[in-house]
């Protein structure tokens, strides 16, 4: 793609817009066509949540209950806990999944420029 960009300047030699090729153009606007994608994260940000996890303390809660769930012993209130921590590690799964997928598709783009 470096050979396909060039940039517009201004009479000072500033950089002040870019001129792309069709093609490039129409990869770049198809990434925004893909709900999945997470735009606006650098590569840093994206690779930070692709490897994160619960926190430690929600973490140890999470396996506390699940041991007193297997022995039936749970109250209402641990019961609307361990849903709630549940939830909260599928919706992290989720990010995770679109985290890792936003930078895979990157950095196939990158290999193609």
């Amino acid at each position: 793609m470096s050979d396909s960009v060039q940039y517009v300047t201004n009479a000072e030699g500033k950089k002040v817009g870019v001129l792309l090729d069709l093609e490039s153009y129409q990869q770049l606007t198809n990434l925004s066509v893909d709900s999945e994608l997470l735009i606006g994260l650098n590569l840093d940000e994206l690779q930070a949540l692709a490897e994160s996890y619960l926190s430690p303390k929600a973490q140890i809660q999470l396996q506390e209950l699940l041991v007193k769930n297997s022995e039936n012993d749970l109250s209402h209130d641990e019961t609307e806990t361990l849903d709630r921590l549940l939830a909260q590690v599928d919706q992290l799964n989720i990010l995770k999944t679109r985290a890792r997928y936003t930078l895979n598709i990157f950095q196939n783009k990158q290999q193609l420029a």
